[in-house]
């Protein structure tokens, strides 16, 4: 190679035909030569990065739909959870993660694996991409109205009833709609929604050729991020850390009660005693657990992505590929995450979910049984015929 030479090598893109830049430049900054080349990359070849991806991807979109749709079934089958008002806020998001799951989970699969648009048509992806604005927005929404519920049932306990009634409920699921869809219109008619290879998924994006939208696209972000993902954490961390406070000074209130009843009660068994005791710490931890729980689950599952996308808008970060997958699959966690946080492991949808399965498995086992009784008469009522 001459003196006073250099190469450099660039990616401009990373999909499955890679191409690569190589320049020559001078040792006074003036560029000699540009040449393109182009690579293609073994379609057999899968690194175990996106062999992982891919799998949780699909693990996770079939717990969704199983454990969205188990909720509603639950809802179907009980009159009880129907009358209580925060059902509406369950059905609200579980409505939600079951078009995240059937929706943009598959497309961000198929991203992973084709490292292109999956649909090779911008504006299906556009669809996708509007349905994911809308989704999310409309997940986060609900809920910090679930945590809003809770906070006015614990605050008010005796004009709840008054304070939070099924119009009131359906005015703020309306009103998260509207939110949601204010952006994902706003996203569409601005063409900023498209196939993202750095989430390998149709997302809020803003194309090479849009970049003199950038100052525009940023603000749309910002608003976007800080409407949805921070007003609904701060509507969450008031809520609970509220009904946490509340929560607490009960626990107190019972302590000193049953403290006050083992000092009368003389010649009650040890046993006894230390079983009440370890009830009160029992007690303590769990409202604890069960908030941290609340507000863990949301700042984990969403906070990288939300972050990630902020962060993007620096002209001089670049975002790994495997990084942004990897704070897409998070937020597709909450999905499936979200019926075990706020229903499945509540006694009440318990009770009804473990009715329902009972049900059907009496039900297939006496139709099994209907069968087989049929089948030996049938057979017995032959073997008759061929006697005669």
């Amino acid at each position: 190679m001459p003196d006073g030479i250099r190469f450099e090598l660039s990616a401009l893109d990373s999909s499955p035909l890679e191409r690569f830049a190589r320049q020559s430049v001078s040792a006074d900054g003036t560029l000699k030569h540009v040449g393109l080349y182009a690579g293609k990359v073994e379609p057999g070849m899968m690194s175990i990065p996106e062999f992982l991806l891919e799998v949780s991807i699909v693990v996770m979109a079939v717990v969704s739909l199983v454990t969205n749709m188990s909720v509603l079934l639950c809802f179907t089958h009980s009159s009880e959870l129907r009358s209580h008002v925060p059902g509406v806020f369950v059905l609200n998001l579980s409505f939600s993660n079951i078009l995240l799951a059937f929706i943009n989970m598959p497309a961000t699969f198929f991203g992973v694996v084709k490292s292109e648009d999956p649909f090779g048509n911008s504006f299906f992806c556009q669809l996708v991409s509007f349905a994911e604005t809308f989704l999310t927005t409309n997940s986060m929404l609900s809920m910090a109205a679930l945590s809003l519920d809770r906070w006015i049932a614990v605050m008010f306990p005796l004009s709840y009833s008054s304070k939070m009634r099924y119009r009131d409920a359906i005015l703020m699921v309306v009103y998260s709609w509207l939110q949601s869809l204010a952006f994902s219109l706003t996203q569409l008619l601005m063409d900023w929604g498209g196939y993202s290879h750095t989430y390998a998924s149709c997302t809020v994006h803003l194309a090479a050729e849009g970049r003199t939208q950038l100052a525009a696209y940023a603000t749309f972000t910002v608003l976007l991020h800080c409407s949805s993902f921070t007003c609904s954490l701060a509507v969450l961390c008031f809520s609970y850390l509220k009904v946490l406070r509340v929560a607490k000074s009960h626990c107190k209130r019972i302590d000193v009660i049953t403290v006050q009843t083992l000092l009368l009660l003389v010649d009650i068994h040890p046993s006894v005693k230390e079983r009440c005791l370890a009830e009160q710490k029992k007690r303590r931890r769990r409202a604890t657990k069960k908030i941290c729980i609340f507000i863990g689950s949301f700042i984990f599952c969403y906070s990288p992505y939300v972050i990630t996308r902020l962060v993007e808008l620096l002209p001089s970060v670049h975002i790994p590929r495997y990084w942004g997958i990897a704070t897409k699959c998070l937020c597709y966690a909450k999905a499936s995450s979200d019926p075990f946080v706020y229903c499945l492991l509540r006694h009440q949808y318990r009770k009804v979910l473990v009715r329902v399965i009972g049900r059907f498995l009496r039900k297939d086992h006496y139709l099994l049984s209907a069968s087989s009784w049929s089948s030996t008469f049938d057979t017995t009522e032959d073997n008759c015929a061929r006697a005669t």
